[in-house]
């Protein structure tokens, strides 16, 4: 059985902003990751680099509708890849609602809940970054999170 984590948060700030943070290289440092290789377009595999914890790993984006919805898929290297959905929802021209859904664990894993419980805590704090990002042009949050 798949098991989700759904995290959500208001941005304040129109979906145009959102998706272009999200899916532009050089604005993504500002918020999530220290680099993408390149845009984020249906059918490129993008490699993401955190130069705080000297990580990097792949995403392949399988979905883009331009200011709506970003489908990727990550984790398939290390044998617990999942399926990550962002949409967007503008409520007016200056707020949009951000839904991440992240699927792919496995209830049968023992470990389940503290992946879900890390998962939930990694997308709650990337949402925040994002939106201290675009409504307060900080971007000092990024990679401050300790383990």
């Amino acid at each position: 059985m798949d098991t989700q984590v759904i995290t959500q948060m208001k941005i304040v700030k129109p979906a145009a902003d959102v998706f272009e943070a999200i899916v532009d290289p050089e604005k993504i440092g500002g918020f999530w990751f220290s680099s993408s290789s390149e845009r984020w377009v249906q059918g490129r595999t993008v490699i993401l680099r955190y130069d705080e914890y000297n990580a990097e790993g792949e995403i392949k984006v399988l979905e883009v509708e331009e200011n709506k919805k970003i489908v990727f898929s990550w984790g398939a290297e290390h044998d617990n890849g999942s399926l990550v959905t962002i949409k967007l929802t503008e409520l007016d021209d200056e707020s949009t609602i951000v839904e991440v859904v992240e699927s792919g664990l496995k209830e049968d894993d023992p470990d389940v809940v503290n992946k879900m419980m890390g998962q939930k805590e990694g997308w709650v704090y990337t949402l925040t970054c994002l939106k201290g990002y675009l409504e307060n042009d900080v971007n000092t949050l990024r990679a401050s999170l300790i383990h």
